[in-house]
């Protein structure tokens, strides 16, 4: 590790809640997010890695509770940190630095650019990641939880309603073999209940693991950033220490769409689910 290592920048955030944007917006004022990333802006490498510790203790992005177990075992986080720290400095790095940062660098850990990654399971592995970088920033980004539970609900719809029609038309070959892949990726995001309940879990646990970083910490509110991007946006740079001029963050700021906040206010269904939850919408600064 070099002397001039810089601490990474950690994006957090239920899914579906705005994580996405804000890391794509941040990206384009100079945040280094890697080179390999998949259509939700999250870096392969990193994916891996989270996937990696949450098979550790049986966890899943949409049951994440056996984290809980592996946060409080000290012996196994001292193991996990050791092997991170061995993997970011093997050839696979190169996935999140591409090869002529690899070629400066070696691994992440000497990156002294500011530098980071996003993914909402960074949620539940923050404990692990600070571990590893116990000068990290975190960035937690959150959003109205029946908007979030109905965005949850449509993506799964969506997915059931592909897999079945591929399997409508495949089902005759299930004779001669076992079926590749589930019907869907969450069958608890399939109801509302289940996607509120889901996002109830990762807000809780997110102020958990932040509530002792001080400054280290920016909470954002979905709908606040989009109401006034350019300013909230102003200030992610500077907490990140980008050097992105008032040009470059306005231009970023134009490209936010302002009508997604609040839309469940639209929809009968999801107005009468938020009476049901409302006081646990309270219990999370709704």
């Amino acid at each position: 590790m070099n002397s001039a290592f810089r601490s990474p920048v950690i994006i957090i955030g239920m899914h579906r809640s705005g994580t996405t944007m804000v890391a794509e917006m941040l990206e384009q004022c100079g945040l280094f997010s890697g080179v390999k990333k998949d259509p939700n802006h999250e870096s392969l490498f990193f994916q891996e890695k989270n996937d990696w510790i949450m098979h550790e203790c049986g966890a899943t992005w949409d049951h994440p509770e056996p984290m809980h177990y592996l946060a409080d075992n000290k012996e196994l986080r001292t193991l996990i940190k050791d092997y991170l720290l061995r993997s970011m400095k093997a050839p696979a790095a190169i996935r999140y630095l591409g090869w002529k940062k690899y070629m400066q660098y070696r691994s992440p850990v000497n990156l002294d650019i500011p530098w980071g990654w996003k993914d909402p399971r960074n949620t539940y592995t923050l404990p692990i990641w600070l571990d590893v970088f116990p000068g990290a920033k975190v960035i937690h980004i959150f959003r109205h939880g029946v908007d979030v539970a109905s965005s949850l609900k449509i993506r799964q719809d969506k997915v059931l309603a592909y897999e079945t029609a591929a399997y409508e038309q495949r089902k005759g070959r299930y004779s001669f073999k076992s079926k590749n892949g589930r019907f869907t990726d969450s069958v608890r995001c399939l109801t509302l209940a289940g996607s509120f309940s889901l996002w109830e879990e990762y807000m809780q646990e997110a102020r958990k693991r932040t509530a002792g970083l001080g400054n280290r910490v920016r909470e954002i509110k979905y709908e606040d950033f989009i109401a006034n991007p350019g300013a909230m946006l102003k200030d992610l740079t500077g907490f990140c220490g980008l050097p992105a001029d008032e040009k470059l963050i306005a231009h970023a700021a134009g490209e936010v769409k302002t009508g997604r906040a609040y839309a469940y206010t639209s929809d009968k269904v999801l107005q009468d689910f938020e009476g049901q939850v409302l006081s646990r919408l309270r219990a999370n600064g709704y």
